[in-house]
């Protein structure tokens, strides 16, 4: 039996520290699981801790995927046949840099939803579906029922943005109704806000934080005395944001705020022991204001973390240093850590073929809509992607500024067919001196995603355009064509159409571009897109993410091993600003990373 008491843990009757480390499984291919837990064993780690993400299990309502990358039973499994403990994080919200938080984009679409994360009826109808579907998964591999898993968290931060605690005793009670018997605790920050809106009775109450831990722990027993110190995230490192600059911490100086931890007898879950990848669109976003949801952050791809088990699953010089902090709190031995999977060699993979997006829509666009206003994303039943919106400005009439409203999150416009400039949200939504000199013009916007808002105000990001306005006059009667970016894409592409490279044939939009790589065998990489400017990548239909090659910090995406066979496999890219001048002729195979 796992117990919690004012002095700690125990198992069994024998005291347990929790020395835990994040690994998420839905940043990492299958079979590199075990590797990766093992890695955690080699650190000096006893337990792991995952979210689960409620939109990757349940991509449009009532449809449920745990297959696959979203297998989280395979994973539970793993982590008890690599020696270790489990917590467990589930939904409904888990932030996590992770797309809308993990809350479904479908939700924003739907009428009966009012709000979220609180307790609107709408709302708890959908996650009260998603828990029976979900919660008897976790319930099995309890340690109450000879599993591994110690606690559930009920939700994530809630002291972060709203204070319904009736929701949170609400979820509670759902948890335990559906089998959950093991403790449940919440995550918050240490301030005595966050703690006073994020917990729940009955619930063991844990902070997050990233350095200075005597304060953290007094500002948690000041809220609650009688729980013991546990710090659920450590952060030992942080995210990155398109267009910032790549963050890194100290190794040393993290190692010595874990030993500080451990001295003062709490626990500690390591976040993040390894980070992985925001594969396909799964990345999320921030804002620079929390409290208002302003000034829009995109994540990046990848998920390093500057975690001390680097994206490739290598120990870095963090993950040393906290193996000589945790060796002294280790049962046994340490095993040795094992290496990550051979690289492949240095190679140029010429894109060959070549197809505009304009001339192929029907191929891999869903059906025109007809709307008085721009519909969202979410009225059109997309998750991700591209949407071209046609209008028309009326004339003539002398230049007047071309404005977007509401723009998420970044648009090409085409007036008369012609490109005519780049919109961003909170940058520049607007194009000066647009005129009409004749009866009327043609106008297109084709905006593309990033990802929704995963933390604070901004959550319940929708994606598309509000309204589009020329001088002050809205501008009506738009057509939609819907373009889904993600898994598989490549597979409705009509290449028998496709031309040869060279790029001097007349045409204007996104390009998709394709190649071939040629390896002996499985083995990881790093891609990186000389001449590129913005986009996806797809290797045999597996999207590694988006690239922004133009902006930055990160310049390579990570090709994990099981995405490749031996001999041809097919390389395509989607070029989203051609229209710019960039277009690149070839990928390249990196033996390192680039992440700014």
């Amino acid at each position: 039996m796992f117990e919690i008491s004012p002095e700690g843990f125990s198992l069994g009757g024998r005291p347990l520290r929790l020395l835990s480390g994040a690994l998420h499984y839905f940043r990492v291919l299958p079979e590199q699981w075990p590797h990766r837990l093992r890695m955690l064993r080699a650190m000096g780690l006893n337990t792991v801790e995952t979210y689960v993400p409620w939109n990757l299990h349940e991509p449009r309502p009532g449809e449920y995927d745990f297959t696959g990358i979203a297998d989280l039973d395979r994973f539970l499994h793993a982590t008890r046949e690599a020696g270790l403990y489990a917590i467990v994080r589930p939904s409904p919200y888990i932030c996590a840099e992770w797309e809308n938080g993990g809350l479904p984009w479908w939700l924003l679409a739907d009428p009966d939803v009012r709000a979220l994360r609180c307790r609107d009826e709408g709302y708890l109808a959908r996650v009260e579906r998603w828990y029976d579907r979900l919660v008897p998964i976790v319930a099995a591999h309890q340690a109450t029922r000879g599993g591994n898993v110690l606690m559930v968290q009920v939700e994530n931060e809630y002291g972060s943005y709203g204070t319904d605690t009736g929701y949170l005793e609400h979820l509670a009670d759902g948890l335990r109704s559906r089998g959950i018997d093991v403790p449940l605790f919440t995550s918050d920050g240490p301030d005595d806000f966050f703690l006073t809106g994020g917990t729940a009775p009955g619930c063991l109450a844990t902070v997050n934080f990233g350095g200075r831990p005597g304060e953290a722990f007094a500002g948690l027993a000041r809220v609650r005395p009688d729980d013991p110190a546990m710090c659920m995230e450590f952060w030992c490192g942080w995210f990155d944001h398109w267009g910032a600059e790549h963050v890194v911490r100290d190794p040393r100086d993290a190692a010595a705020a874990l030993a500080e931890i451990l001295r003062a007898g709490a626990s500690v879950n390591v976040y993040m022991a390894h980070g992985g990848t925001n594969f396909s669109t799964w990345a999320g976003a921030n804002t620079k204001d929390p409290a208002t949801g302003a000034h829009y952050l995109p994540t990046v791809t990848s998920y390093d973390y500057d975690a001390p088990i680097d994206e490739r699953g290598g120990a870095t010089e963090k993950f040393w240093a906290f193996r000589e902090v945790l060796e002294e709190y280790a049962q046994a031995p340490l095993p040795e850590p094992e290496p990550p999977a051979p690289l492949l060699p240095p190679a140029r993979i010429e894109l060959t073929e070549a197809l505009r997006l304009f001339d192929v829509l029907d191929a891999v666009a869903g059906e025109e809509v007809r709307a008085p206003v721009p519909p969202s994303f979410e009225e059109l039943g997309l998750a991700h992607g591209l949407v071209l919106y046609t209008g028309g400005i009326p004339g003539p009439r002398q230049p007047y500024p071309l404005s977007v409203h509401g723009l998420a999150d970044r648009a090409h416009v085409y007036v008369d067919g012609v490109h005519s400039g780049v919109l961003e949200r909170d940058a520049a939504e607007e194009l000066r001196d647009v005129a009409v000199p004749g009866p009327a013009v043609g106008l297109e916007l084709l905006v593309e995603s990033m990802g929704r808002v995963n933390y604070g105000a901004g959550l319940g990001d929708r994606k598309g355009v509000r309204r589009v306005l020329h001088t002050q006059q809205m501008l009506h009667g738009w057509r939609a064509r819907p373009v889904e970016l993600g898994h598989g894409t490549p597979e409705r592409l009509p290449w028998d159409g496709g031309v040869p490279r060279g790029f001097e044939q007349a045409g204007r939009g996104p390009v998709f571009l394709r190649g071939t790589l040629e390896v002996d065998r499985p083995a990881d990489g790093w891609l990186a897109l000389p001449g590129g400017g913005k986009g996806y990548i797809w290797v045999n239909g597996f999207c590694l993410g988006r690239y922004w090659q133009s902006r930055g910090p990160q310049r390579t995406l990570y090709l994990p091993w099981p995405l490749l066979r031996a001999g041809r496999n097919e390389v395509v890219v989607l070029e989203v600003d051609a229209d710019l001048g960039t277009l690149p002729t070839a990928v390249e195979t990196c033996d390192a990373p680039e992440l700014g």
